[in-house]
């Protein structure tokens, strides 16, 4: 689960969606993230799904997020319909339940390839170029780097909770007295580690200060020549026509079959 989260977050520099300028996926991810609550055709959803799942192959999305993508939906999917149910509702509501997840899936697929896909300082460029104040970008940057370290440190803050404490002598029934001891210990080590992370950002803000960070983020010229090596490419341009035929073909499509 470490090396997966790890790979999310840095392993897919070098898929084609990653090679693209951060503007273009940033302008790319609005449109999916605003426009299927704007329709209501099944074909025009129902193509944007597909595209996006095989977009999620070239983009080459963690395991562990699919996963819990996955998870998410069907868990989200399922509360409403039982609620649905409960208060009176019946099997025609199925339908738009249906409609409401598969457009939660293009907004959560849109945003798994847009992000997992931007490396730490792309991501936080990319920010800073469409005027994203620089103290916002850097702290994002900032919580990607510290990403490892945190795992790192939680992993050997459980480790040393184990070696202090007793584990169960039973098991129980279904291991479930193992299960309670390990969820104990889970949620005992978020404590030492938000107390180190607290201390290693205050520290981080008093040397950027020190050295006048707050001068550089508001400087125009340094702005300029840290996002200099942002541009559009051909491959911008073609990735953006692709998209906007393939959206138009889907509404001749739904036009053609309704």
């Amino acid at each position: 689960m470490k090396i997966e989260v790890l790979n999310a977050a840095y392993g897919n520099t070098d898929t084609p969606i990653a090679r693209l300028d951060a503007r273009t996926i940033f302008v790319w991810y609005l449109f999916y993230a605003l426009f299927p609550w704007l329709t209501h055709s099944w074909i025009v959803l129902a193509g944007m799904f597909l595209m996006l799942t095989a977009t999620i192959y070239l983009a080459r999305v963690s395991y562990l997020l699919l996963f819990l993508f996955i998870m998410g939906i069907i868990g989200q999917g399922g509360m409403v319909l039982a609620v649905s149910l409960f208060f009176g509702g019946n099997f025609e509501t199925i339908m738009p339940i249906l409609m409401f997840e598969t457009k939660l899936a293009i907004i959560s697929l849109a945003g798994l390839i847009a992000f997992s896909t931007m490396e730490p300082e792309k991501l936080s460029d990319g920010l800073l170029k469409i005027g994203v104040p620089g103290q916002v970008s850097f702290s994002i940057s900032y919580g990607y780097r510290m990403l490892p370290t945190l795992i790192e440190e939680y992993n050997h803050v459980f480790m040393s909770f184990r070696l202090r404490g007793k584990a169960p002598e039973k098991h129980g029934l279904f291991y479930w007295r193992s299960a309670v001891y390990f969820m104990k210990l889970i949620v005992k080590s978020f404590y030492p580690l938000m107390l180190s992370s607290a201390k290693r950002a205050r520290t981080t803000v008093e040397s950027l200060e020190s050295r006048g960070s707050l001068v550089s983020f508001n400087n125009k010229e340094v702005k300029k020549v840290k996002l200099a090596h942002m541009k559009f490419t051909y491959k911008d341009i073609l990735f953006a026509i692709f998209n906007i035929l393939y959206v138009l073909m889907l509404f001749m499509l739904a036009i053609a079959l309704n």
